[in-house]
C-alpha cells in the first residue's frame, strides 16, 4: 500500500492531481516550543500511521469535524474529531484577548489506556498503529471511553457501540488521506507514515524535533498525534468544547 501524501498549505500552488490522488505538497512547518522526543520508528509493522497538527495555521473553521461527521455517518452531538475554542484573556484582564483553537481527535497512543479496560477486547490497537474499536465485539459498557484521558471517545447513540476517530482507517487502506486531513483548509494537519523516512510527516518530524509537544504528556500515554504551536497553557485542555461552532442535536 502507498503512503498517503499530504496536501499543500492554502495560498500555496494548487496540485495537479486530485488531493484524493497521492498529493506532493509540503506545508512549511515553523516553530514552537519542545517538550517530547521525536516519535521513534516502529519495527512491528510495514507502516505506522500518526499525525502532526501545525495549531498556528488552524482556524477554527470547523471543516475537519464537519468532513469526518460526512465519511464517518457520526451521530449528532458526537464527534470523532473537533476544533475546541477557548477564550483567552492576557494577565489579569476582565476581558477576553481573542480565541485559541486547538484541534483534537483520538491520540492512536502507542500504550492506549483504553485498550486493557476493555472486558471483551474490543478495542485493540492495530499493527499499523492505528486504534480501532470491533463493533460486533463492542457491549458499550463506556469503560474506555472513561479511561481515554484524551475526551476522543463516545457512545454512538444509534448503534450503542464505542465510537471514535480510526485515521479513516478505510480511506488509508485505499491510499487515501483521512477526511479531515484532505479538507484543512489551513494546511495545518499532516497525516503519514512515521516508518517511512521519505515521507512529508517523518520529515517534517525530524526537521522540527526540539519544537514537539503532546497533548497530556504526564499520562505516559506516548500519543501519535504531535503538535506544533501548542502553546503550554492548553496541553491539558482536551475537555473544551468547539464554541465557535459543534455539532448538536436536533428535536423535531
Amino acid at each position: 500500500m502507498k503512503t498517503p501524501q499530504t496536501p499543500s498549505p492554502a495560498g500555496g500552488a494548487a496540485p495537479s492531481a486530485s488531493r484524493r490522488n497521492f498529493l506532493r505538497g509540503i506545508p512549511v512547518i515553523t516553530a514552537a516550543a519542545a517538550t517530547v522526543p521525536t516519535p521513534a520508528m516502529a519495527e512491528t509493522s510495514k507502516h505506522h500511521w500518526g499525525m502532526l497538527v501545525d495549531v498556528r495555521k488552524c482556524i477554527g473553521c470547523q471543516a475537519c469535524t464537519v468532513s469526518c461527521i460526512q465519511e464517518n455517518v457520526v451521530p449528532e452531538g458526537s464527534f470523532r474529531t473537533v476544533v475546541s475554542t477557548y477564550s483567552v484573556k492576557v494577565n489579569d484582564s476582565v476581558q477576553p484577548a481573542g480565541t485559541y483553537v486547538l484541534p483534537r481527535l483520538c491520540n492512536h497512543c502507542d500504550e492506549p489506556p483504553c485498550v486493557p479496560v476493555c472486558p471483551v477486547s474490543a478495542t485493540y490497537k492495530r499493527a499499523d498503529g492505528i486504534v480501532v474499536v470491533n463493533n460486533e465485539r463492542c457491549v458499550g459498557c463506556a469503560y474506555c471511553v472513561q479511561a481515554c484521558p484524551y475526551d476522543a471517545r463516545f457512545i454512538n447513540h444509534e448503534t450503542n457501540k464505542a465510537d471514535k476517530c480510526t485515521f479513516c482507517a478505510h480511506r488509508v487502506e485505499a491510499g487515501l488521506l483521512p477526511a479531515c486531513v484532505e479538507t484543512c483548509v489551513g494546511g495545518a494537519r499532516i497525516f503519514g507514515d512515521l516508518n517511512d523516512a521519505n515521507g512529508v510527516l517523518r520529515k517534517q518530524l525530524d526537521a522540527n524535533k526540539d519544537k514537539l509537544k503532546v497533548l497530556k504528556p504526564e499520562q505516559g500515554t506516548k500519543p501519535q498525534v504531535y503538535y506544533i504551536g501548542l502553546d503550554e497553557r492548553f496541553e491539558g485542555k482536551v475537555e473544551g468544547q468547539g464554541t465557535l461552532w459543534k455539532p448538536r442535536a436536533t428535536h423535531g
